[in-house]
């Protein structure tokens, strides 16, 4: 399985072959501000899979741990990945065809506006949960390059 997307002028694009898997909503505090919305729809695949065609992206390092591509003429946020993580996750409303990233689950609930009412009964989780020991430690030592809430 092959899927493309790109932002919205179509300066970026990319192709993701292999497949997709993980897409959730992303409630952190830090997503929402990343898109700009209370939650960003991320779906993730191997690093390896994912080609940029064309310029490719900006990249903005969100924290000490993180980045997140995007496109610097239309402002599209494109993605989030860890830096030393084979994995890297694209917003799912950047794909040519949103339809194929079902969302499988909520993310960083901890964060979660409170009159946000979803209606669905996918699993929920903080955070930081269900984190392998190594995954645990980068979030603990991260330092946010976003500026503080106001």
């Amino acid at each position: 399985m092959t899927v493309t997307g790109g932002c919205q002028c179509g300066r970026v694009r990319y192709r993701i072959s292999g497949g997709l898997d993980h897409a959730h909503f992303c409630h952190c505090r830090m997503c929402q501000k990343a898109v700009g919305n209370v939650f960003a729809a991320l779906v993730g695949c191997p690093r390896d899979n994912l080609t940029w065609e064309g310029e490719g992206p900006e990249v903005f390092d969100s924290s000490s741990v993180a980045e997140r591509p995007f496109c610097a003429r239309c402002g599209t946020p494109l993605g989030f990945a860890y830096k030393d993580s084979d994995w890297v996750n694209v917003t799912i409303g950047s794909l040519d065809d949103p339809s194929v990233a079902p969302i499988q689950q909520h993310w960083g609930v901890e964060a979660m506006v409170p009159w946000l009412e979803l209606g669905d009964d996918r699993p929920r989780c903080s955070t930081g949960e269900g984190l392998s020991a190594q995954q645990t430690a980068r979030l603990k030592d991260m330092t946010s390059h976003q500026a503080d809430d106001a």
